[in-house]
């Protein structure tokens, strides 16, 4: 199996794959009030599609596919493409990001179907805050999906927070005491620029430093070796912690020199960098017939434009076309 290397001679073995722009929440920094207008269901690809592109790309070495959304369990069959996507040769680690909504009924689905791993995005453990910031959301079916999970198998389990000032960075310190006595992976997300453009600003951003010295001040912490195909989060653990804290920081301390992933939409269209507006369309050339050689060159278009860095670190002001539940978290 030969690898993909980018420009920059990263090694590019990580696919994230969106299978859908519709959410059954409504959060307030993902998307505006308003909501967003929906992709057709003919316009998204379709089961066959990804399995094609999953197929395609682990003979070219990608090793680690992600499912995402919006929120890929509203989407029906998946626990299908799960059964599938696990069974393709090559493939050595495969997850899928949720909100958890759906996740109590869904488990046992997704578990015979072949998943073992699954990361919740959670953003407070307080259910008046939980149901502001989803626009009406109840913790408590959160909550008990992860439990669910927990019991039948799944892990690590990862519970994605990204900490917003004045919003829900009062609960940075409750968030990590869950790793004292649970097997979670709690990781702090710095706030993107990209979702509800009216909520964001750089004052609501909680740089990862300030999260990291609230969650030290429990009692220290000891780094965690993270293991092979693992993702740009740095591992602590706390004293006598039986789960790890995470800490990922785009925006302050950005990994883009380690980065090894590529993106696809929905709606077929291959994103080299979460905060690049270069889109390679794989879509209209899967539907016009292309052969599985014209694939590979669109994904090796994709690598030489891949950015060696998004530059908001450095000062750099962007604006982004898409929303977040549009890329694929």
């Amino acid at each position: 199996m030969k690898g993909m290397f980018d420009r920059a001679n990263r090694k590019i073995e990580y696919l994230r794959i969106s299978i859908t722009d519709r959410c059954n929440l409504r959060c307030v920094y993902c998307m505006p009030e308003d909501g967003v207008v929906f992709t057709g269901h003919e316009e998204i690809l379709s089961y066959e599609e990804v399995l094609r592109v999953v197929n395609v790309t682990t003979r070219m070495g990608i090793s680690k596919v992600r499912l995402t959304g919006g929120e890929p369990l509203v989407r029906k069959g998946v626990a299908g493409l799960i059964r599938e996507i696990a069974a393709i040769p090559g493939i050595e680690d495969l997850s899928l990001t949720t909100n958890g909504m759906l996740l109590g009924k869904m488990a046992a689905e997704l578990w015979d179907a072949g998943l073992r791993r699954i990361n919740i995005s959670l953003d407070s453990l307080n259910p008046d805050t939980f149901r502001d910031l989803t626009r009406g959301a109840e913790l408590s079916t959160v909550l008990d999906g992860i439990a669910i999970a927990e019991t039948m198998g799944f892990g690590p389990i990862k519970i994605n927070v990204v900490a917003i000032r004045g919003l829900n960075d009062s609960e940075i310190e409750d968030f990590a005491r869950l790793t004292l006595d649970k097997p979670y992976h709690v990781r702090f997300i710095e706030f993107m620029p990209i979702g509800a453009r009216a909520l964001w600003d750089d004052t609501k951003v909680v740089p990862t430093q300030e999260v990291k010295d609230r969650v030290a001040a429990l009692g220290g912490l000891t780094p965690v070796k993270a293991r092979e195909l693992a993702g740009p989060a740095t591992l602590f653990r706390l004293p006598g912690a039986q789960g790890i804290v995470g800490f990922i920081s785009p925006v302050s301390d950005h990994f883009c020199g380690v980065c090894n992933r590529l993106r696809l939409t929905a709606d077929g269209k291959l994103r080299p960098c979460l905060f690049s507006e270069s889109e390679i369309d794989l879509k209209t050339p899967m539907r016009a017939g292309c052969d599985d050689a014209e694939l590979d060159r669109l994904f090796s278009v994709a690598l030489s434009v891949k950015p060696e860095g998004h530059g908001m670190a450095d000062g750099v002001k962007k604006k982004y076309h898409r929303t977040m539940s549009k890329i694929g978290g």
